[in-house]
């Protein structure tokens, strides 16, 4: 399943903040063999887990195949340790948000995302439009829809193209490589986003929109259509794990005083409005892709 391929891929990102600080610590980790039997043995585990089905509120979505599992650990010493089918590319989707709240942090401070998006979970699903309605902040957080296009408009750019442009660029950057666009996704996503549309729109209305919303709204659905496979996106959570720094390309990505701040969001928001029980039973910040619970949407 696609959820399956999203959330595990997810999953194993989730745990890489803790390794990280288990490495600066110099506290020693198992050894490779380990972590790779840990890895397969996980694979093991849930490859034949049937439950569920394919998104399909994006047409592209329901057409994937739904036997796809593979499951990825990145340290943040750059070491992979992989089973199963890591080298398909799917659709980012809402992963994508808190790589561009990173970037809108490196370009306009963390005070910015505070005053001009919020950092507070909605208390309603992730697209609601009455949480724009009953919340001060109106975009709330940028994991949200609403926020998560807030912050696409605040990009420092002087037209749509060239803030694409940039956003594309900030996730290659995260993975460490060029990633790839999904033109059918995209075609998929821009025919059915009327809902994302009107959220824009709405955020206009109380001057919580920082571009124009049509604009914002079609470079949000591009964000959400880059392809990633379960390898890239382990590494990009590994950059965050690892202060910022991409460890396969040692570039920084990000400053390392602004990931707390990124995990933080994280934990209170990522999961929408399961963020607690993912908590309380994980203890790790997360970011799930809205494929991963049923009946939701990006």
């Amino acid at each position: 399943m696609i959820q399956v391929v999203t959330r595990l891929a997810l999953m194993v990102w989730l745990v890489l903040p803790f390794v990280a600080d288990v490495q600066a610590a110099d506290i020693s980790l198992p050894s490779s063999d380990v972590f790779q039997g840990l890895v397969n043995e996980a694979h093991a585990k849930f490859k034949d887990v049937k439950e569920g089905k394919n998104a399909d509120y994006i047409p592209y979505l329901a057409k994937v195949d739904s036997n796809l599992f593979g499951i990825v650990v990145v340290t943040a010493k750059g070491e992979v340790y992989a089973a199963g089918d890591t080298e398909y590319a799917f659709a980012i989707e809402s992963i994508s948000k808190p790589f561009t709240m990173a970037l809108v942090m490196q370009e306009h401070g963390e005070e910015a995302v505070l005053k001009k998006i919020g950092v507070e979970p909605t208390g309603h699903p992730f697209n609601a439009v009455i949480a724009i309605e009953l919340l001060k902040a109106r975009s709330v957080n940028p994991l949200v829809n609403a926020g998560a296009i807030a912050s696409v408009s605040m990009v420092k750019a002087d037209n749509a193209a060239a803030r694409w442009a940039k956003i594309s660029n900030n996730l290659d950057r995260f993975a460490g490589e060029k990633l790839a666009f999904n033109q059918e996704v995209y075609v998929s996503e821009a025919e059915t986003n009327q809902h994302n549309r009107g959220i824009a729109e709405l955020l206009q209305s109380y001057d919580r929109l920082y571009a124009d919303p049509l604009e914002t709204t079609d470079v949000y659905t591009k964000e959400c259509s880059v392809n990633v496979t379960a390898k890239q996106l382990a590494v990009m959570g590994a950059t965050l794990a690892n202060g910022g720094v991409n460890p396969i390309t040692q570039e920084r990505v990000v400053d390392a005083k602004l990931v707390p701040k990124i995990l933080a969001v994280m934990m209170m928001a990522g999961f929408y409005d399961e963020a607690g029980a993912w908590a309380w039973n994980a203890g790790l910040p997360a970011k799930t892709a809205s494929t991963v619970v049923p009946g939701t949407q990006t």
